[in-house]
């Protein structure tokens, strides 16, 4: 069972406010439209949902049943499940025999891996999944201080009757994040590490660095605390 599974109903709720990533992703892969792109750790379809309503094929994978029943039933009400094929899976072993040009891996996803064994599998998992010249997409973040002192301890409304709270450990640099709503509450841990240590995995991955961002609108990267990365499968 996955942590997600007791706030798949909740999610959707929780994360409304973030959509500076969707317009980023779509615009990713209309690059290889028709398709298929691979989102890895597709949740409740809160991107791929928007890809298929391009005319993008997209196969999901998720960990957990309950939130692949709500992205299931997302894209059905879009009218874009046949363009959205779901899998349960692990993003560290897809269960995926296709090649294609992109795999996404949104919203930070790479964070739930704890170990650099555990970040080095995944990523050489995604390479598996590209074909000659594909490319992997993901966003990653590293806090700051000011950050930390703000969140850090405290139950926080994210939105109405959603509650949040940051448990920060600059130690380990692990984030327990909780979070607890109307229907259903759930505790996870996310390690995050520096640019330079994911562009140090990415290559040993076997990926060239194509671009580096501070943010979804293409702000290059210096040294903030949001990471979108653009890597080239060698």
């Amino acid at each position: 069972m996955s942590t997600y599974d007791a706030i798949a109903r909740l999610y959707d709720p929780w994360s409304r406010s973030v959509t500076e990533d969707v317009s980023f992703y779509v615009a990713e892969a209309r690059h290889v439209s028709p398709g298929p792109v691979v989102e890895l750790g597709v949740g409740t379809g809160r991107i791929a949902v928007p890809v298929a309503a391009e005319g993008i094929r997209v196969i999901g994978v998720d960990s957990s049943p309950g939130m692949l029943e709500v992205c299931r039933e997302r894209a059905e009400s879009a009218g874009v499940a046949g363009l959205l094929e779901l899998r349960l899976g692990d993003l560290r072993d897809p269960p995926v025999s296709e090649r294609v040009e992109l795999v996404l891996c949104p919203f930070r996803s790479y964070l739930h891996l704890r170990t650099d064994e555990e970040r080095l599998g995944a990523l050489r998992a995604a390479r598996e999944l590209l074909g000659p010249g594909g490319r992997l997409i993901f966003d990653v973040f590293a806090p700051g201080e000011d950050d930390i002192a703000d969140t850090h301890g405290r139950w926080l409304e994210r939105e109405p009757e959603i509650f949040e709270r940051a448990d920060w450990d600059t130690d380990t640099r692990t984030l327990t994040l909780s979070v607890r709503g109307p229907t259903g509450e759930a505790t996870m841990a996310l390690a995050w590490l520096s640019a330079d240590e994911w562009r140090g995995l990415l290559e040993r991955a076997g990926f060239e660095v194509e671009a580096l961002y501070g943010w979804f609108d293409r702000r290059p990267f210096t040294g903030g605390e949001d990471m979108v990365w653009l890597a080239r499968r060698i």
